[in-house]
């Protein structure tokens, strides 16, 4: 990988070797690896079995889970806040199991909408609830930085599953409960 930077650096205009660039591709090497690790993650790995009976049939919710993410189109980020809800079934998550859910599949190469969809579903096979709601909120650098270059815009993706599909009342309760308080 450090070839195919110090090669995309020279492509650039830039000259790899010198002073400020002797590292760089060794660093996008490691930064890209990083920024890409749930490819190296399951869900399963990150729940460490840890679902907990309980008899609590009422709406539980994690909001604002800052997550980090790559643009599959441009390779830039794209970052923002994901809000997570679940009626559960008889069993429950782990509270810290929802934000690593959500970063299994942010630290991929993504669109907002998939990352929405997945978080969901993995959330619902997790614990099978009555349902799940998320909702991201997000800035994307590629229509900040390029394109149309419009830094104030932000992209709300949702996805509603079981009873916050099919119950307007539920829809609602969980999206007041994430709306900025103004």
């Amino acid at each position: 990988m450090q070839q195919l930077y110090a090669e995309m650096l020279m492509r650039v205009g830039e000259d790899p070797s010198r002073d400020g660039l002797l590292r760089t591709p060794e660093r996008m090497e490691k930064s890209m690896a990083f920024l890409t690790r749930g490819y190296n993650q399951t869900v399963e790995e990150v729940l460490h079995e840890a679902l907990f009976d309980v008899d609590y049939d009422e709406m539980v919710i994690v909001k604002d889970i800052e997550f980090y993410s790559l643009c599959e189109h441009h390779l830039l980020p794209f970052f923002g806040k994901a809000h997570i809800a679940y009626v559960p079934n008889g069993k429950v998550l782990g509270l810290s199991k929802l934000p690593r859910i959500v970063d299994v599949f942010a630290r991929r190469l993504q669109v907002q909408e998939r990352l929405t969809q997945q978080v969901a579903e993995a959330v619902q096979a997790a614990v099978n609830p009555q349902g799940v709601g998320v909702v991201l909120e997000a800035s994307h650098l590629c229509m900040m930085m390029r394109g149309v270059e419009k830094q104030n815009s932000s992209t709300v993706t949702s996805s509603m599953l079981g009873v916050f599909k099919e119950q307007v009342q539920t829809r609602n309760e969980f999206l007041s409960l994430v709306r900025p308080q103004r």
